[in-house]
């Protein structure tokens, strides 16, 4: 095997799932992929240890199977009603007239300097722009001229223990976490392009357990949130609405379900199995609409409101890109487009070679963009690290960093 061997885990409610790719010269290629039922987590938060380190071990094994290879380390997804992103801002004086490295690490520094309680981590620090001496819209501000460089960032903060857990999990498989990434970013890594990027895009994860959403505009990040609110919400309303056993509701609500009423024929029936022995009742399909269709028009009114407060809902000028695994329930975009107001579509991995009919499909949209971001992040060699274990060592690194600088 040539390139360089990136794993993505993507840690969600419903499933695990460990994707391999290779670093080839001309891209990525996916040589591996691994599926298992999650079952220690609830909303996107791990709620038991063993049950997700058994499953994470046969998604691991699975892959490691197809792909060939041995897997050490991982780049991790995170999700959970705990995550919180905000937007910050730093200003420094440029001492020699000229922005250089240093600079740019000094006003990211800058921006980043915000009280952040102890029960949460920082996951992302993410640079929007650059503004030299009034001059706005700066992407890569390194040799311009100037005297006031200004950095504005995206911090995206998770609850510590939900990382550690995540991490903790992961070690007791037999892997190290290259880093933690938030989930509607990997998946923004995988199913949006460029223009998109530039013109304004709100990326909506529908995801299981959870729902999250990352909108873009002029080519970086605005602002993150996730919604505890997901496909297993639909599942439970089908399994009650239909009296069946969640199992086969998730069956139909795969096979049979969509989102809106007015797509399904009039004659279209579905087969419900009975419950403890019960007989099997035929009932008109319809019927799923009915049930799906109001909580999917919660979901997305939700995340509608969350868009509308964040200030971003003019940006979002190429419409809304749906993926995660609930946005292959059919009527989804149909229906994201009524709430949004603008055009949708569903978000397939993209850019990718290799096993691309395995990989084609929304739910694998958060492992794929893992694979991609780590892609993108494995020239830096850059390990997580949660707060309090490696406090003494950070305090080492930025001392030894003053005195290079006093030097």
């Amino acid at each position: 095997m040539g390139g360089e061997i990136i794993v993505g885990l993507d840690i969600g409610t419903t499933k695990i799932c460990a994707v391999v790719g290779e670093l080839k010269p001309d891209g990525v290629e996916i040589i591996g992929i691994g599926t298992h039922p999650s079952e220690g987590l609830r909303k996107g938060v791990v709620i038991n240890i063993e049950k997700t380190v058994n499953s994470i071990k046969e998604a691991i094994e699975e892959a490691e199977t197809m792909a060939g290879c041995e897997i050490s380390s991982v780049y991790a997804g995170i999700a959970g009603g705990h995550i919180k992103g905000f937007n910050s801002h730093g200003v420094i004086p440029l001492k020699d007239k000229e922005v250089t490295r240093k600079e740019v690490d000094r006003v990211i520094e800058a921006a980043s300097a915000v009280a952040i309680p102890m029960d949460r981590e920082v996951i992302h620090v993410l640079t929007q722009e650059f503004i030299v001496d009034e001059q706005d819209g700066i992407m890569d501000p390194l040799g311009m001229s100037g005297v006031r460089l200004e950095a504005k960032i995206h911090i995206v903060t998770g609850a510590v223990t939900s990382a550690q857990n995540i991490i903790k999990c992961a070690n007791r498989a037999g892997l190290d976490v290259a880093d933690i990434v938030l989930q509607s970013l990997a998946s923004s890594e995988s199913v949006l392009t460029d223009e998109e990027r530039n013109l304004g895009v709100a990326l909506v994860d529908f995801g299981g357990g959870t729902t999250d959403m990352a909108v873009f505009s002029r080519g970086s990040i605005k602002h993150t949130s996730v919604l505890a609110l997901g496909g297993n919400n639909l599942t439970y309303d089908l399994s009650i609405g239909l009296r069946t056993s969640s199992k086969d509701a998730e069956k139909i609500k795969m096979k049979y379900g969509c989102a809106v009423s007015s797509m399904i024929g009039e004659d279209e029936t579905v087969e419900v199995p009975g419950v403890g022995g019960r007989k099997a009742r035929v009932l008109p399909r319809r019927i799923l609409g009915e049930i799906l269709g109001p909580r999917v028009e919660e979901v997305f009114s939700l995340i509608h409101g969350e868009l509308l407060r964040s200030g971003f809902a003019e940006t979002i000028n190429s419409g809304v890109v749906v993926t995660g695994g609930s946005a292959e329930l059919s009527g989804i975009a149909e229906m994201a487009e009524e709430i949004f107001k603008t055009q949708a579509r569903i978000g397939y991995p993209r850019e990718i070679k290799g096993l691309v009919e395995v990989v084609n499909k929304p739910m694998y949209a958060t492992a794929v963009g893992l694979v991609l971001y780590g892609a993108k992040r494995s020239k830096e060699g850059k390990k997580f690290r949660i707060r309090d274990t490696n406090i003494f060592g950070r305090v080492m690194d930025r001392m030894k960093r003053w005195f290079k600088e006093i030097i």
